[in-house]
């Protein structure tokens, strides 16, 4: 098989660069180890920035995304039992963001490309890259070879991509939180028309919603805890329980459909390539779930990719590619801070003086009296700039 750019991973990264590219008139052929049912339902974030949702419906993959996405305009802090209102229409007048699910969006994009007679292979076994150093790299999957011009890697941090790099060719830059979320899908209408970030003394809780009947809700718990001890009883009450404010609010509850337990950690591989190969989205990095920022960041990146790559079969230059590392880089490290900035100010730290509960409280009292700070997690909340 030939192709101009080979796609490892059927995921949002892979499926828009993809899209994008062909778009441009470039060819691509996208790899994916599991089946399209798979990938089409595996629930995961459901936040989307400006600029996120822009791409899409500029693109041309944005007719359902705008029919039925849930767009807010606006975020809530609860602590102390009351809420505090983080108004982005006023704080980022013409910016918000849109609700709607991850899995909903690569439906979206693998519709697309089927549409235009794009090359998508699911279930592909024994993935191998070779030759990423000379003009004609490969990937072998089963008995068979795909040689192209350039190779992307957006098949998650345990794909095989950035494990095809050597060891002494990257840094590594990890932190692992000492807590997780344990997350449920509920059939409940949502009780409140923007996400909710709860910071109390039991540990944090997010309400959030997927569609006007189904509602999603996490909360902090250890990274070791067995999901077998959370019954729905116990699991709605102590959500109760962190979400409550003094009016008396508290989630409209109903049966769990889902519920998992997601370990927390931030992660960042320089540089994100390597020879003929690109890292783009989760194989390059990895941030905690608090800032909704993954999918979001992984869009950025295959943004970054497919100018530079349109770049070089227009005009033979390298420049934009020779930089892409670089310049993905300095967003991802933007939202790395933000995503570690909400993880530390709404978790409970166990610490034995009670310093760190006390310290999170007045930061966040400052931040839902000051304008100023207001902004600033408006803006990094709705989306920096993807031309940073």
């Amino acid at each position: 098989m030939r192709t101009q750019v080979g796609i490892i991973g059927a995921g949002p990264a892979g499926l828009m660069l993809s899209h994008l590219l062909h778009l441009e008139g470039i060819e691509s052929v996208v790899l994916e180890a599991q089946s399209r049912q798979y990938v089409e339902e595996r629930v995961r974030a459901g936040v989307l920035e400006q600029g996120t949702v822009d791409l899409l419906v500029e693109s041309g993959v944005g007719a359902r995304l705008k029919e039925q996405g849930l767009v807010h305009h606006g975020i809530e802090l609860s602590f102390g039992g009351q809420r505090n209102r983080i108004d982005f229409e006023d704080l980022t007048p013409g910016r918000s963001i849109t609700v709607y699910a991850q899995q909903e969006v690569v439906k979206d994009l693998i519709q697309a490309r089927m549409d235009a007679g794009g090359q998508i292979h699911f279930e592909v076994s024994d993935v191998r890259l070779d030759g990423l150093h000379t003009s004609k790299p490969s990937i072998a999957f089963g008995a068979q070879e795909l040689v192209c011009d350039f190779v992307a890697g957006c098949d998650g941090s345990h794909g095989v991509a950035r494990a095809s790099i050597p060891e002494d060719a990257l840094r590594v830059y990890e932190r692992v939180y000492p807590f997780a979320w344990l997350g449920i899908l509920a059939e409940a209408a949502p009780a409140s028309e923007e996400l909710i970030y709860a910071y109390h003394e039991r540990g944090f809780a997010l309400f959030s919603m997927r569609s006007p009947k189904i509602t999603r809700l996490y909360l902090q718990c250890a990274p070791e805890e067995d999901i077998a001890q959370w019954p729905d009883a116990r699991i709605w009450e102590e959500l109760c329980t962190r979400l409550a404010t003094n009016d008396g609010w508290r989630p409209n509850e109903g049966p769990i459909l889902q519920k998992g337990i997601t370990g927390m950690r931030s992660l960042v591989v320089e540089p994100m390539q390597f020879g003929r190969l690109y890292l783009a989205g989760d194989a390059a990095h990895i941030v905690p779930p608090t800032g909704a920022k993954g999918m979001n960041l992984a869009i950025a990146d295959v943004r970054v990719l497919a100018r530079a790559l349109a770049e070089f079969y227009a005009s033979g230059r390298r420049e934009l590619l020779d930089h892409y590392s670089a310049t993905c880089l300095r967003r991802v490290w933007k939202v790395q801070r933000f995503s570690w900035w909400m993880t530390s100010m709404l978790h409970r730290f166990e610490t034995a003086d009670g310093f760190e509960h006390r310290r999170q409280l007045a930061e966040l009292d400052y931040l839902t009296g000051s304008r100023a700070a207001s902004t600033s997690l408006a803006e990094n909340y709705v989306g920096l700039p993807m031309d940073l």
